[in-house]
């Protein structure tokens, strides 16, 4: 399986709380089934609900990569949270980056508190344009999915982006095998519908 880019390096970041690293788990999964190297690091920004979360995942056809990302060399973005989306950006990012960002924030508690103010998602998407190569924005048709499930609608996403050589079985495959069989149904239809937001983007 080829590679634009080898390594290529995504990284997956929302608050705590959203589900971060088992979307990593995922997307891992399923590229070690494509046959490919990879290697995941998490990083917390803090340690309790709703700081700054992290996924580093790293795919290579020629060997194991060292855990982290180096500032400036995000291949991909995928943001569960639009200014974590662009804190990564920031940080990680390069104009030849790609991005897809869910354009639903998560108010922190210091601005829900009134401590501080949360910029217009509108500036925020805007400024994410001007830094990356392409950004997709992943927005839900009737009124958004539950926070509860963004981190599969954000797969669902990536899938449908194509900006990964995976095929969509695999990550259901992966899915599979990762999720309790509770849940899976469930998250089948979101990670579905996660697709259905970039379709044609």
């Amino acid at each position: 399986m080829a590679l634009d880019k080898d390594p290529l390096n995504l990284i997956i970041t929302g608050v705590g709380g959203q589900g971060n690293v088992l979307a990593s788990q995922i997307v891992a999964s399923a590229g070690i089934k494509e046959g490919l190297y990879v290697t995941v690091g998490e990083t917390y920004g803090a340690s309790q609900r709703g700081g700054p979360v992290m996924s580093h995942v790293r795919f290579s056809t020629k060997a194991q990569c060292s855990p982290l990302i180096s500032e400036g060399q995000a291949d991909i973005v995928v943001g569960l949270e639009p200014v974590e989306a662009l804190r990564v950006m920031a940080e990680f990012g390069n104009p030849r980056t790609r991005v897809i960002v869910s354009p639903r924030p998560i108010y922190p508690v210091w601005v829900l508190s009134g401590q501080a103010t949360y910029p217009p998602v509108e500036e925020v998407l805007k400024t994410l344009e001007e830094l990356a190569e392409t950004v997709q924005v992943a927005k839900v048709s009737g009124g958004g999915e539950a926070p509860v499930g963004m981190n599969v609608l954000m797969v669902g996403a990536l899938a449908a982006s194509g900006l990964l050589p995976i095929p969509i079985e695999t990550y259901e495959e992966a899915m599979r095998e990762i999720l309790a069989p509770k849940d899976l149904d469930t998250n089948l239809q979101i990670f579905k519908k996660g697709m259905q937001t970039i379709a044609g983007g």
